[in-house]
């Protein structure tokens, strides 16, 4: 682990501040998701924190690259172990519902959903969250939590977005890692309620889209798929992107 401070602030500080039991602080790694996982494998508490200051080989869903500039955002994984696999379906939303509404304040829009794992502002991109869990024997050992943020602008405006200048990343990260414990502690499927606060941040509601599946978006379930009205009828997507029929 490189002897690095997060804005001034060393790990063990860190970790005080924000009622976590760790925080391993890195300057360049490939991915904090690998960090974690090994740091999981060998025993490290829930709640355990990993931190970089730039990821030279940051991953999202299905293998895509995820851009992480030294000091321009979070670029971060958290450490989780479930009592039981009840939630994990919904997890990644339920992450997403919970950080999007903790992010507002920082941002210069609403922070909005795309299924699955992206949070947008304004039709850009602000965040993503992968989640990687590891069994033995039927049991969910832990869960991985890969939360990539753009604090400052990224230089690709047209598809990316920061969030307001001047927002200071360490506060950023005491909203947001509160949030994201609480979603990680949830279990079961959405609730009433969570779907409507779903639904009011979902961008994919009412539009067309040709992936996961052709047709207009319903919304989502309760399970967390994309129901979405086609020719055939209405299906529910387990697994995929949404790719709005405009894009290219």
């Amino acid at each position: 682990m490189d002897s690095v401070a997060f804005d001034g602030v060393a790990g063990r500080d860190l970790a005080r501040q924000l009622g976590v039991p760790q925080v391993n602080l890195f300057g360049v790694v490939p991915t904090t998701m690998d960090l974690a996982h090994a740091a999981a494998e060998a025993g490290a508490p829930a709640g355990t924190l990993i931190i970089a200051e730039e990821q030279a080989a940051g991953r999202g869903r299905g293998g895509k690259r995820w851009q992480s500039p030294p000091r321009r955002g979070l670029w971060m994984t958290l450490i989780e172990r479930p009592r039981s696999g009840r939630g994990l379906d919904v997890l990644s939303l339920r992450l997403g519902l919970c950080a999007a509404e903790v992010l507002d304040p920082f941002a210069a829009g609403a922070v909005r959903l795309k299924w699955p794992n992206d949070l947008q502002v304004a039709g850009r991109k602000l965040a993503g969250i992968l989640v990687e869990a590891r069994w033995r024997d039927q049991h969910v050992e832990w869960v991985a939590i890969g939360f990539g943020l753009n604090v400052a602008a990224p230089d690709d405006l047209e598809l990316a977005t920061g969030l307001v200048e001047g927002t200071r990343r360490i506060d950023v990260l005491s909203a947001l890692v509160p949030a994201l414990r609480q979603a990680a502690a949830a279990e079961g499927t959405f609730t009433d309620q969570e779907l409507a606060r779903y639904a009011a941040r979902d961008v994919g509601a009412g539009r067309r889209i040709r992936q996961p599946a052709q047709g207009v978006v319903v919304g989502v379930s309760a399970s967390g798929e994309l129901l979405v009205d086609t020719v055939a009828g209405r299906v529910a997507c387990h697994g995929g992107s949404l790719v709005f029929a405009e894009e290219g």
